[in-house]
């Protein structure tokens, strides 16, 4: 009787745990986007507004960046392409300045562009297909530890790489690329600090 004791016990000391871990995970969990006000947010060289709870990106080649640096995290962010066909924009991640003469960053970008959505340029092994649902929102989950990343995209793994260079921490940003690639829409971005 005793030992059938102890074994609930410990049962329940670990179900108390695992919930404490869980519950701990969730208050990290912090919205980057409050559906209202671009609070937080700088909109650089572009044209976006709040349109119906989410950043609508109206116009011009720029980035709506965080006001803040980031270094290891978990993005969720769920996106839509308004243009039936040949859409483009990104979100960029762990980069510290944009080049004069450019209106975007030299990398990390995780890619919303038709065909390429949820790869990454200059990261091996960071490349899917087939994932993405064209007109329809699409949810992507981007993962960034140490030189490490990894995407999954509405619910199924994309990609794990290794081989981020450059700043441990950068800002994150999503990419309006208007006049080559139509308007697009973002809405639930949500940002976990990870230790």
């Amino acid at each position: 009787m005793k030992t059938s004791n102890l074994f609930y016990s410990l049962i329940i000391a670990t179900a108390l745990l695992t919930s404490c871990s869980v519950f701990e995970s969730a208050d990290k969990r912090i919205p980057l986007f409050d559906g209202k006000t671009l609070d937080g947010w700088m909109v650089i060289k572009c044209e976006a507004k709040i349109d119906d709870g989410d950043i609508l990106l109206v116009a011009g080649n720029g980035l709506v960046q965080t006001e803040k640096k980031y270094g290891d995290f978990i993005l969720d962010f769920e996106w839509k392409a308004l243009r039936d066909d040949k859409w483009d924009s990104g979100v960029y991640f762990r980069y510290d300045s944009v080049p004069e003469n450019r209106p975007w960053p030299d990398r990390y970008q995780v890619n919303l562009q038709q065909g390429r959505e949820g790869n990454v340029g200059n990261l091996q092994g960071a490349k899917s297909e087939g994932l993405a649902m064209a007109g329809q929102w699409n949810k992507f989950k981007l993962t960034v530890r140490g030189t490490k990343a990894s995407l999954q995209i509405n619910g199924k793994p994309a990609w794990e790489a290794d081989g981020l260079e450059g700043p441990e921490k950068g800002f994150i940003a999503l990419q309006a690329e208007v006049p080559g690639g139509g308007q697009y829409r973002f809405r639930n971005i949500y940002l976990t600090e990870l230790d």
